[in-house]
């Protein structure tokens, strides 16, 4: 006999639990989110990927600022660039203020990651708010109770490893 997930949703989960469904969910979402790129043409994007784009942001980056964003070494943060570079979706250009220093942009591959990676999360988010049915909207809020700056997530590559 299968068990319905409403079936314990009045046993209090342990903090361990919960940290662990949170991570699970997230997983569950961004594994969906890259079988989906993969069929459009991005079969190469990794997780990494995504948040490496987000933290180069639209002005641009160097590999030092790129590494801060991102919680990682400068070195780590040059392996990543290489990466994104290979695949297309960032260039290097000199800095035109110190031609020592390279600025890392994103291309318009990397945009169209972007573009497509957000239409895809709205159509997985319509379906997760369909499973969870009227409950969505009390989880939403609660989330962003528990969660309520967004942007400190761009560091977990980096938080992962400390």
């Amino acid at each position: 006999m299968s068990s319905s997930p409403m079936r314990h949703a009045h046993i209090p989960m342990s903090g361990a639990e919960l940290a662990l469904r949170l991570l699970a969910a997230f997983r569950g979402l961004v594994d969906d989110l890259h079988a989906e790129l993969a069929g459009r043409g991005h079969a190469e994007a990794r997780p990494l990927h995504g948040f490496a784009l987000q933290a180069v942001g639209p002005t641009g980056a160097t590999a030092v600022e790129l590494g801060e964003r991102l919680g990682v070494s400068k070195q780590a943060a040059g392996k990543t660039i290489d990466a994104l570079e290979e695949r297309g979706y960032v260039r290097r250009d000199a800095d035109p203020a110190d031609a020592r220093r390279k600025i890392v942009t994103v291309t318009p591959r990397g945009h169209e990651l972007l573009a497509l990676s957000a239409e895809i999360f709205e159509r997985l988010r319509a379906r997760r708010a369909e499973q969870v049915g009227d409950a969505m909207p009390a989880f939403e809020a609660a989330l962003r109770t528990l969660a309520p700056d967004v942007a400190i997530g761009l560091d977990s590559p980096g938080w992962f490893g400390r």
